[in-house]
């Protein structure tokens, strides 16, 4: 059964009507199959039927497989936990760690990456919807380091965005190439090592 006729864009609803319902289910789906079977497998007719929603409804709206991956990043950085405020450096980039590696062992987040990554690899769509996803995340905890210039933990100068993204990075190696355990042991030294790059400096401009 079509649950809505007229769809607006992505990202231009406002929760909590009918449309902000479909668009939830079909995300929900999409994410289901990328996570059960991977990016080559996303099929428009498949997920309108996996959501209960007509299929002229997602044609209509999403169109193609990667505008509706790309609105599903948009709606993963918009449900994304907000940065945690502990009071020292160690203690924010500790739980950033922490969030990223919770979100890639998940048993349904892990294999979505997955497959968001290794479809951004030769989709520029998705990768671009990609990059617009960790800029959102990254600008959200980039704050944490700004605070720690200005209690005086790190040297005047020191790139925010380059610290967060040195915490996540060991951590996408192990998911993707490495193989090796991700756990919070992982976490913690990741964060610890960005941590003690900042101290000495290594990311001041």
């Amino acid at each position: 059964m079509e649950l809505e006729s007229r769809e607006a864009e992505p990202g231009t609803v406002r929760p909590g009507g009918r449309t902000a319902r479909v668009r939830a289910a079909v995300l929900q789906a999409a994410g289901d199959v990328l996570a059960e079977r991977g990016f080559a497998h996303l099929d428009l007719a498949d997920v309108a039927r996996r959501a209960g929603v007509g299929k002229t409804t997602v044609y209509r709206r999403w169109g193609t497989v990667t505008a509706l991956v790309a609105d599903l990043l948009v709606d993963m950085a918009e449900q994304s936990l907000p940065r945690s405020r502990t009071g020292s450096l160690i203690g924010d980039l500790k739980a950033n760690a922490r969030l990223v590696q919770r979100t890639l062992t998940d048993p349904r987040q892990g294999p979505l990456f997955k497959a968001v990554i290794a479809a951004a690899t030769c989709d520029p769509r998705t990768a671009e919807a990609l990059r617009r996803f960790y800029d959102t995340r990254i600008s959200e905890w980039a704050p944490c380091v700004q605070e720690a210039v200005e209690r005086g933990e790190l040297p005047e100068g020191t790139d925010p965005r380059e610290v967060i993204r040195a915490v996540s990075a060991p951590l996408y190696y192990r998911l993707l190439a490495s193989g090796d355990p991700l756990d919070e042991a992982a976490a913690d030294r990741a964060a610890e090592a960005a941590a003690a790059a900042a101290h000495a400096g290594v990311y001041a401009r």
